[in-house]
């Protein structure tokens, strides 16, 4: 399409539009504001048609976005969606579902029933929609049942809730209410859903997780009060296949192929089109600007499908039956104001909860601080080495000094302390530790220098450095593929590290030697030896309940819990995009159930350090002409 074409044909339409379309007090302040007709238009659709302001923002966002001339229309979807204590409960089991079975496919998209497939509508259309949902709602509200009964359906891939026959035809009726009307009022063919009307819990699950997912779905009490309102959502259809990231951290751009990002920005990646960014890096488009381009991988995390869509209109079927005065998750009858919780002191909710903690064995498996090679590149050791070879400090984020080593300073090169901030990430959440109450029973260490200063460092500030010692155990050490170089890293031994000054155990048999590490290993073998170190570390852990302290690599997070779990093997590419995601001190704690040989992931006991970037900077650029 030739680059006038957008203007001529949304100015053919903009008088109908004036008629019957955007009301004026949105389309004629944003016009007057010196946008074209059909950007306009086209920000209108994209934020609901909501607000001048929205609009303002969206246009201006958009400014360097290379589609905005393109007349790509919105894709739209009609659901039902419950209210009230229902949906109360079900994004309970949302929550639950995902922190003990992971995700799923149903945690895309919130609780909802499809009531029409994904279509689409031409920009200056959308407002017959609208109206179409009015008057497919209007139709069928006095015949809109009071209670929509909801039965509890289970198979090895899909668990769900089906809808009675009779709410059934009700709400088919009102989706080809609107179908029609649609194709009247907006031109647009929608398609009406014709399969059994469902509300998925849980899609596309591991066979693992099934038991647990359905306990957890027969918790949701039958009956609960709802008031049903059909949704009228939008998505950007170019995007549908795609995965969806948010934004934590502000990043500003260092090169001109990279995404300028603030935290809450939404990107959106094809994980078909990856090979051209390097490791650790994605390329995706923003939702926010429209543009194109590399951003660090991990100054984002997993979001949902919908929550890049965008909320339309509604209509509410104001049927539902009064409430009943269920008991709520914490006990207290509906309606019932919450139990004051006073932050001055540790509250006996929270001494239960330490308590029941402590009644069960655990394993926390913590990822080592900010390690000086991740700040200073591979060439730190040469920046910090006097020509003697003497180790000297050139910037604060380096060590005040390091210990020593049979090989001298080049043992160092791949075998990395921790930085000054890694030290504080350590003892920071050391002492967080020793506040939540929790009670370390032993503690286990890879054999990286960087690993065993954290724990060193986390049992300093839990007041335990003369009670327990650290058992090096080298079958946690760092997938070896990751490694530079053909040949292992020179790790000190645990004779070295004691001469040293750290609290390592004499007597501790790992399940692996030192010596067994082999160099550019494949998954498999190191799955094998993370497994058979776990089950090492259980059992030669301390019998009574406590919590047993792993310290190793972002890769043990995943590699020394799923045995526990009980579950195979993530797949390769998942693992390495999950590692690259762990910041320092990032923890898994892996419970184990009231049921005897079942763990569980729970939250734990402590958050992880969030920290921005720090550049380099030298007194010489305040010198005046510099």
């Amino acid at each position: 399409m030739a680059a006038g074409e957008p203007t001529q044909l949304y100015a053919k339409v903009l008088g109908r539009t004036r008629g019957r379309g955007a009301p004026p007090s949105l389309l004629d302040p944003l016009l007057a504001m010196g946008y074209p007709a059909h950007t306009v238009l086209k920000a209108l659709a994209a934020t609901g048609r909501k607000t001048v302001e929205e609009a303002s923002d969206w246009l201006h966002s958009h400014q360097d976005d290379p589609s905005l001339d393109d007349p790509i229309p919105q894709e739209f979807g009609l659901f039902l969606c419950p209210t009230g204590p229902l949906l109360e409960r079900l994004l309970d089991f949302w929550r639950e579902s995902r922190r003990q079975c992971s995700r799923n496919r149903a945690h895309e998209v919130f609780p909802h029933v499809t009531l029409c497939d994904f279509f689409t509508c031409e920009d200056h259309r959308v407002d017959g929609l609208y109206e179409a949902l009015r008057r497919a709602g209007d139709r069928v509200l006095g015949a809109f049942p009071a209670d929509v009964p909801l039965a509890l359906h289970a198979s090895v891939s899909y668990l769900g809730f089906f809808l009675a026959d009779k709410p059934s035809d009700i709400l088919r009726e009102f989706a080809a209410d609107f179908a029609a009307e649609a194709s009247l009022l907006a031109d647009c063919t929608v398609k009406p859903c014709a399969k059994q009307l469902h509300l998925t819990l849980a899609h596309k699950f591991s066979p693992h997780h099934q038991r647990t997912l359905e306990q957890l779905a027969k918790a949701i009490p039958p009956g609960l009060a709802c008031q049903w309102t059909a949704a009228l959502y939008s998505r950007d259809m170019r995007f549908v296949h795609y995965q969806t990231l948010r934004v934590l951290f502000q990043y500003q751009p260092q090169n001109a192929d990279e995404l300028a990002l603030r935290p809450g920005d939404f990107i959106l990646v094809d994980p078909t089109q990856q090979d051209e960014a390097s490791q650790g890096w994605v390329i995706g488009t923003s939702q926010r600007t429209g543009c194109r381009g590399f951003l660090p991988e991990n100054y984002t995390e997993r979001a949902d499908e919908s929550d890049t869509w965008v909320k339309h209109r509604t209509y509410t079927f104001n049927r539902a039956p009064e409430p009943r005065r269920d008991l709520d998750a914490g006990g207290r009858r509906s309606g019932e104001p919450p139990i004051p919780h006073t932050p001055g002191n540790r509250s006996a909710a929270s001494t239960q909860a330490i308590q029941a903690t402590v009644t069960r064995r655990s394993m926390l498996v913590v990822r080592h601080g900010e390690r000086v090679d991740q700040v200073f590149g591979k060439g730190w050791l040469q920046q910090c080495s006097t020509p003697d070879g003497a180790y000297y400090r050139p910037d604060l984020n380096f060590p005040g000094s390091l210990p020593q080593r049979r090989g001298g300073l080049r043992d160092f090169d791949k075998d990395p302390p921790l930085s000054s901030c890694g030290i504080f990430q350590a003892r920071s959440a050391g002492a967080a530790l020793l506040d939540s109450g929790v009670r370390v029973s032993a503690v286990f260490s890879s054999p990286a220098l960087r690993c065993v200063q954290t724990a060193q460092l986390l049992l300093e500030e839990l007041k335990l450095e003369r009670k327990l010692k650290i058992r090096v155990e080298p079958g946690i050490f760092e997938w070896t593929k990751w490694e530079t170089g053909k040949a292992l890293p020179t790790l000190m031994s645990p004779e070295e590290l004691r001469e040293a000054g750290f609290s390592v155990s004499p007597d501790y048999r790992p399940a692996l030697a030192l010596s067994s590490l082999l160099p550019a290993e494949s998954y498999d073998s190191y799955v094998r030896r993370c497994t058979a170190s776990v089950k090492r570390m259980v059992s030669s852990a301390p019998s009574d309940a406590g919590i047993t302290l792993v310290v190793a690599h972002g890769s043990a997070l995943d590699s020394c819990t799923r045995p526990l779990l009980g579950l195979p093997p993530r797949d390769c590419a998942d693992f390495a995009q999950l590692v690259r995601k762990i910041p320092a001190l990032g923890m898994c704690l892996c419970e184990e159930g009231r049921e005897e040989g079942r763990w569980e992931l729970v939250s734990p006991p402590v958050k992880t350090l969030t920290h921005g970037a720090n550049a380099a900077f030298s007194w010489r650029a305040c010198i005046p002409g510099s």
